[in-house]
């Protein structure tokens, strides 16, 4: 499946392409779901889910990327029963996996999370540790994404409760 676009500008063509987009992942998910099978959905989803999840938020307000319509989208993807890697392991970090090239975005981390990794039941129970490698954003002549990585054991494991889950 393409990678969500954009959306920009809202409301307009592009917004309702995207609304249309998750739309058909949503559908799509279930159906992955359904077939009990390991999966992991993982790209690019133009969407910052919550205020964590984008530097100074408030400058967000009227973006695709940010919109309650898109915001509920991810939330109702999730609620099928989804697990987003990097929040269950990170729950109250700042994490971005996105710095802009302009306004010198990256050294100040003035960032998105918008790359999202999400696992059906069958691999959330085998989450082992989930990051992003920010240094490699900051090469020369590389993408501006940093790369999510996710590790899997070959069967469930207990994760050990933090103060944030009791």
């Amino acid at each position: 499946m393409k990678t969500a676009s954009n959306g920009n500008p809202q409301p307009g063509p592009k917004f309702a392409y995207k609304l249309g987009w998750f739309e058909r992942l949503i559908a799509h998910a279930a159906d992955l779901l359904a077939s009990d099978l390991p999966v992991m959905l993982a790209g690019d989803f133009n969407v910052m889910p919550t205020d964590l999840d984008v530097y100074k938020p408030e400058r967000w307000i009227d973006d695709a990327l940010f919109a309650p319509e898109v915001r509920g989208a991810y939330a109702r993807l999730l609620a099928q029963g989804w697990t987003d890697a990097l929040r269950t392991l990170h729950p109250d970090e700042v994490i971005y996996t996105f710095w802009d090239y302009f306004r010198n975005a990256f050294a100040r981390n003035a960032g998105l999370r918008i790359d999202h990794h999400l696992l059906s039941p069958a691999l959330a129970s085998r989450l082992v540790a989930a990051d992003v490698d920010r240094d490699v954003r900051g090469w020369e002549k590389t993408s501006d994404h940093a790369p999510v990585w996710v590790e899997l054991a070959d069967k469930p494991v207990r994760r050990r409760r933090t103060k944030e889950r009791r």
